[in-house]
């Protein structure tokens, strides 16, 4: 079987796998639209009858197709989700489902979970209010997750508490919902001198791995958050993004109306076809750097608290993010 092919069957067992019911093939076929593939249905049909033939779905007439154990054997087995770029296909699937709604302020919003102990992040809520105060987050707003409660994949277990901090890719979704394309390239460490952005020194492409760029600066402690906040010079995370050249101002403007709510994240936009931070960017398109929504909790690693965080953990309803003033009354309740 030819990788292209496969590829898209991968795709479609994964829109399945991940459905709440059974779906026809015109819905695959926008599901699969809505992540880059422009499939027509006809040869989402194809597809199907090859798996079905496969034992990889099943057909319920009108109803739709699902899903069936050996096809999700089959996308564990290929291990495949390397290959096809899966952290950008996730990207892309997460922002089309964010409902939120920028001029009401109501919807879900994706958020990051870090899971640690009550006890410990308290001790260290002054550094994370301070690097909410700097700036250095995906706007003013986070959220706490109770033991023995969920958000996507992601249950936080007895003795510990789950910091919800919204995830860059909330932008995403609220371009998206204006009829804005964007394209996620990378994610980085971002080097900042006096306050200001210099240069990326590291980057991953979200099209050649499956996990979260700022998850494995954290966890290898290249992050430099506290001496960030101390002096103005150290490294965070942030993400690099692109979008038509037209909708430039239209960008900058959504952004705006993001930061007045208190999802604001937007660093730097750059001008059409020009570079940022000797970054490249293609003709007609321009680029932007969004600041890194696990940034409050790079602190913690860098303390040498143990803590686990899941980048684009999970959507959240919007009126459960807190001002993260709030932060020490609200840990109260969680305290042993």
């Amino acid at each position: 079987m030819d990788d292209k092919r496969k590829r898209k069957e991968i795709l479609i067992l994964n829109i399945l796998k991940s459905a709440k019911g059974r779906l026809s093939s015109s819905r695959l076929a926008e599901e699969l639209g809505s992540l880059g593939q422009e499939v027509s249905e006809r040869s989402v049909r194809f597809y199907l009858q090859r798996m079905a033939a496969e034992g990889l779905t099943e057909s319920n007439g009108k109803r739709g197709y699902a899903i069936t154990a050996r096809g999700r054997q089959e996308i564990e087995s290929f291990k495949v989700l390397e290959k096809v770029g899966f952290l950008s296909a996730k990207i892309d699937q997460l922002s089309y489902r964010m409902n939120f709604t920028l001029y009401t302020a109501s919807g879900t919003v994706l958020i990051n979970i870090t899971l640690v102990e009550a006890n410990l992040l308290a001790k260290n809520i002054p550094l994370i209010q301070r690097v909410y105060e700097n700036g250095y987050t995906m706007g003013r707003l986070l959220t706490l997750i109770g033991p023995g409660e969920s958000c996507g994949d992601v249950r936080v277990p007895e003795g510990m508490i789950g910091l919800g901090t919204v995830c860059s890719i909330t932008l995403n979704g609220v371009v998206l919902k204006h009829g804005i394309p964007v394209t996620s390239r990378f994610g980085g460490l971002l080097e900042l001198v006096d306050k200001k952005p210099s240069r990326f020194v590291e980057i991953v492409m979200y099209d050649g791995t499956s996990i979260d760029p700022l998850e494995i600066f954290i966890r290898s402690g290249m992050t430099n958050c506290l001496d960030l906040i101390q002096t103005g010079n150290g490294r965070i995370g942030a993400s690099f993004r692109e979008f038509p050249a037209e909708s430039r101002d239209a960008v900058e403007q959504l952004a705006e109306k993001m930061t007045m709510i208190g999802l604001g994240g937007l660093v730097k936009i750059g001008m059409p076809g020009q570079s940022v931070l000797d970054i490249p960017v293609s003709e007609g398109r321009v680029g932007a750097i969004v600041i890194g929504g696990l940034n409050p909790v790079s602190i913690l690693e860098e303390r040498g608290v143990r803590a686990y965080s899941r980048a684009m953990a999970g959507l959240i309803d919007f009126n459960r993010l807190f001002r993260y003033e709030e932060l020490g009354k609200r840990i109260q309740a969680y305290l042993k």
